[in-house]
């Protein structure tokens, strides 16, 4: 059995078998995410949880006065932050910015990798967030939030390969498990989450380049023509993919004939997302 089989069937058995080591959400965010989810939960109950974490504060602040979100009047309270921005954005919001810290590793080769992912993660966010406006069923910042996540199932896969050298050491083998496994992954890590279902078939559908559905264009398709986008002209396999056959370009009302998309008039606006995860 070739190397890659090997590693490819023992990554499969670990996450059947429930023994993968699965990423987990920083405890601010779960907190977060479980209290605005509780219909009897309010502002003051999620303020007093983000006000726990200094740094998460002062960044939402920024945030919310960032181009995206501000008025007319600067915030300074977290409980203003909350009102202007709303509970569900504030929870997608505190999710996004601590999801950085996942994306760590102890070695240079791997750590490298991990801030690779995280930069095309934070420019597919940007991308899908500018797309949403051709997707009248997706909210904006909800397909900025699966742009970040569409890859996390690489997590894992990089996490192994710090415990395995030879993960590293034979040409290819990463790349190769990578492209087979992190979709399937992805998913698995969400559905552990307990995030929305719209989130689960972004992280294990977003490479899946036949998918087609009846109705509007969804959050997959978002998704989906922010990652070809993103990859376009690059080394990647799906640099060179030929967007006229794929479904979520039609679902979106956008010429797959194009090269690439024209993204000239949300330039500004994608530039101003891609800020918003830029060191503090």
């Amino acid at each position: 059995m070739e190397p890659e089989e090997v590693f490819v069937n023992e990554l499969v058995h670990d996450l059947e078998s429930g023994h993968l080591q699965l990423p987990t959400l920083p405890e601010v965010a779960l907190r977060v995410r479980e209290v605005v989810d509780d219909e009897n939960a309010n502002a003051g109950q999620i303020a007093e949880i983000i006000g726990q974490d200094a740094a998460l504060s002062a960044r939402l602040l920024q945030v919310a006065n960032s181009p995206l979100y501000r008025g007319r009047q600067e915030i300074d309270r977290l409980s203003m932050v909350i009102a202007r921005l709303g509970n569900k954005l504030v929870r997608n919001l505190v999710t996004s910015q601590v999801m950085k810290q996942m994306f760590q590793a102890t070695t240079d080769m791997v750590d490298q990798r991990l801030r690779a992912v995280w930069e095309h993660s934070v420019q597919v966010a940007a991308i899908a967030r500018a797309l949403a406006g051709q997707a009248p069923a997706v909210d904006p910042d909800q397909a900025m939030l699966a742009g970040l996540l569409h890859d996390i199932g690489t997590l894992p896969i990089l996490y192994r390969a710090e415990e395995r050298a030879e993960l590293l050491e034979t040409p290819g083998l990463l790349d190769h498990l990578i492209e087979t496994l992190h979709t399937r992954i992805g998913g698995a890590i969400l559905q552990h989450w307990k995030f929305p279902d719209a989130l689960v078939a972004v992280a294990a559908e977003h490479e899946n380049l036949e998918r087609d559905h009846p109705g509007p264009a969804d959050l997959v398709d978002v998704v989906q023509v922010a990652n070809l986008q993103s990859h376009l002209d690059t080394d990647h396999r799906l640099g060179q993919a030929d967007w006229s056959r794929i479904p979520a370009f039609h679902q979106l009302g956008l010429d797959a004939d194009l090269h690439e998309i024209e993204l000239t008039d949300v330039a500004e606006e994608i530039d101003a997302v891609q800020q918003l995860f830029e060191p503090a």
